[in-house]
């Protein structure tokens, strides 16, 4: 089995090797560490020798270096029968623990910066250095979020908690980070990383069994779905970005978009609207457009109208102002973002296109190329980089 191959694996068995780990030995911290280490070990050996069955595996060798690590500190935790009780036979579960994973991940007492690694660790799979990637910091300063994370959850019981609407804002906004990871990832050689997108997916559809009558969890599943269904549209066969405007949307996954559009309706008919009905209204609009011209853009920017009333959120407006551009005009749009205060690249990226549409050449040039230098994702850059060359040639 190939090593890309062999990660796959790894990334889609981890959350379920350590659900198996934490619910039989009730450590969150410990079992995640030996976890760890057990998906180290099979890197290094499932290349050459596959196990027939590799969950059992994983968790057989986790549970190992758990006993170990107990026995060794056996003087600290003065505990015979705790190691009594690792020693007993056993069970690998069938089930799958993602949700209750990503729950405990959640707990109230994590806040975002906190929750939002330790849950891309431990229920998405990626490494501590993957992490510390994505939100541009050093590793160790991820390991340490995502240490403080565990210690802060150490005695905590395994089990989805009774009351999930408490915790349920926390999921629903890891989730949507997971997903927007993998759909435009923030930094790395490619636009996106299906892996991280469709793990989201699945735990949105898991979340959505589970809280079948919550309007904003099925509006989260179906925003993912309505955005997701544009993924192969949006590099052209070199890998390069293909913006919404320029896609070819015969590309465009209409299975996605028709079980999106159904989970949506079903959501808004609870009147219960929530942001993340609200986006995926817009992605709607988006999906059931069939040119960029024909989008109804009036719509759109009412909706985002709406969302900005809602949440207060600089990204929203940033958003809307290219909605209302296409509604006004390119000087509408800048006017709606002139003092704008957002700490990204992308507030000068669409400002670079407005003052193109605008026919401003010299003032695009010059917002690309700012926007291409705060771009940690190659794609991205290069777009940016593409741009500003071409508005600085008029």
């Amino acid at each position: 089995m190939s090593s890309p191959d062999v990660e796959g694996l790894l990334r889609e068995l981890a959350p379920r090797a350590l659900g198996a780990v934490v619910r039989r030995y009730g450590d969150f911290a410990d079992a995640e560490d030996a976890v760890q280490e057990a998906m180290l070990t099979a890197s290094q050996e499932w290349p050459v020798n596959l196990p027939t069955n590799p969950l059992g595996w994983l968790v057989t060798v986790a549970s190992r270096r758990l006993i170990d690590e107990v026995r060794k500190n056996d003087a600290r935790r003065r505990r015979e029968d705790t190691v009594a009780l690792l020693d007993a036979p056993l069970e690998v579960p069938s089930g799958d623990d993602s949700l209750v994973l990503l729950f405990l991940c959640c707990h109230d007492a994590l806040s975002p910066t906190l929750a939002i690694p330790l849950t891309l660790r431990a229920v998405a799979g990626l490494t501590t250095r993957e992490i510390a990637a994505a939100y541009l910091v050093p590793e160790a300063t991820m390991a340490q979020r995502v240490s403080r994370a565990k210690t802060k959850l150490r005695g905590e019981r395994f089990a989805l908690p009774e009351d999930q609407g408490r915790r349920l804002r926390s999921v629903l906004e890891v989730l949507y980070v997971l997903f927007n990871e993998g759909y435009a990832s923030s930094s790395g050689p490619d636009l996106a990383r299906t892996d991280l997108s469709g793990e989201a997916i699945r735990l949105a559809r898991l979340l959505h069994a589970q809280l079948p009558e919550n309007a904003e969890a099925a509006g989260l599943l179906a925003l993912m779905l309505l955005t997701d269904a544009r993924r192969v549209a949006r590099t052209d066969t070199g890998g390069a970005l293909v913006p919404l405007a320029d896609q070819d949307r015969l590309l465009w996954d209409r299975a996605r978009i028709s079980e999106g559009m159904v989970i949506l309706t079903a959501a808004l008919k609870r009147r219960e609207v929530g942001e993340y009905q609200l986006l995926a209204s817009i992605a709607g609009l988006h999906d059931q457009s069939p040119s960029d011209a024909q989008t109804q853009w009036a719509d759109i920017a009412s909706l985002y109208g709406l969302l900005e009333r809602m949440t207060g959120n600089p990204v929203v407006t940033l958003n809307r102002a290219v909605a209302v551009s296409k509604v006004d005009g390119p000087l509408a749009g800048l006017k709606l973002i002139e003092d704008l205060e957002l700490d990204t690249h992308r507030l000068y990226a669409v400002r670079a296109h407005l003052h193109e549409e605008a026919g401003d050449l010299h003032a695009a040039a010059e917002a690309y190329a700012r926007a291409a230098s705060g771009a940690a994702n190659v794609r991205e850059r290069d777009y940016l980089t593409m741009r500003a060359a071409r508005a600085a040639r008029g």
